[in-house]
């Protein structure tokens, strides 16, 4: 029941949550509760702790601990959550034990930045952490299909394993990786609402998002236009919040977390500045065209 549950959960829109800090750079998890509200209430469909705009690498594995233990208390099984696990097999082990302790509906294994990663390895990193985690269901971020279909193919047969976040701009191999693999494997497209279109097109449902942090209503409405083959909508859609993707992939992503969380500072949701080494503050050229973006989609008029 868990697996169905999750494989449903992913064809709607994953929701990855920001790491909130107060001002002397400590995790805050108190912060995500109007967040995490938002969200549900929009109907975004499942939520994620320690993804890649949570800041995972910058937290320490305590931290990242703590996080996935209070945002499971917040969510309180509303919708289901995904928790991100990784780094050494050792770290990601002990996550899979806090993340299945909190109640966590699956585990989402970060594809490990090791500069020396070899195919074989990986598929044996993530054996490891399959077989600690007790039968409770996979989903693997990949970050880079220069591993190969077969070695995709090899993770994807593990019994638990039940979706891969594809985050590489890549839609041809990934309609080969669908092709090559289990019909029950959930694809999800893993580089926001912009690749959603060209993902949908080749078989992938469902798409993380780092804008339901701030207007999770506009996400669900470009996963209903995609849902219902509406292409055009979307794109429209879509478009509307270039700007606002514009900004978080300059200097090489680095302002990729940097952009939400100025954005929700300037909804009135101050959740700290980003840690090192992603860029902060936004330069006063990207401020200027965020806080144009927010007045002219109407993000900040709640604000008193």
């Amino acid at each position: 029941m868990t697996h169905e549950r999750l494989r449903t959960a992913l064809t709607g829109i994953s929701g990855i949550l920001v790491t909130p800090f107060d001002d002397k750079n400590t995790v805050e998890p108190s912060k995500l509760e109007p967040i995490v509200n938002k969200a549900i209430d929009a109907g975004v469909h499942i939520l994620v702790s320690n993804g890649n705009t949570s800041e995972f690498y910058a937290l320490t594995t305590d931290e990242a601990q703590q996080m996935v233990s209070m945002t499971a208390e917040i969510i309180n099984q509303r919708i289901p959550m995904l928790a991100g696990i990784g780094r050494s097999v050792k770290d990601a082990c002990a996550l899979a034990k806090t993340s299945m302790q909190a109640g966590a509906t699956g585990l989402m294994i970060h594809q490990p930045p090791d500069p020396f990663v070899a195919p074989r390895g990986i598929v044996d990193y993530i054996r490891h952490i399959h077989d600690a985690s007790e039968g409770l269901p996979i989903v693997l971020y990949l970050r880079d299909d220069e591993i190969g279909i077969e070695t995709i193919q090899d993770i994807c047969d593990l019994e638990n394993v039940v979706g891969v976040k594809w985050a590489t701009p890549n839609p041809i191999k990934l309609a080969q990786a669908i092709q090559n693999t289990d019909p029950k494997i959930v694809w999800v497209g893993g580089l926001a609402e912009t690749w959603a279109p060209p993902f949908y097109a080749v078989g992938a449902r469902g798409f993380t998002s780092g804008l339901i942090n701030i207007w999770p209503e506009h996400s669900v409405a470009i996963h209903q236009a995609l849902e219902r083959d509406d292409y055009v909508s979307a794109n429209i859609l879509i478009h509307r919040m270039q700007v606002f993707e514009t900004i978080r992939a300059e200097e090489r992503n680095g302002t990729n977390v940097t952009g939400v969380k100025a954005a929700l500072t300037l909804i009135g949701n101050d959740c700290g500045r980003t840690r090192a080494p992603a860029a902060w503050p936004l330069t006063a050229e990207q401020q200027e065209k965020l806080e144009s973006f927010m007045h002219n989609e109407h993000l900040m008029d709640a604000i008193p």
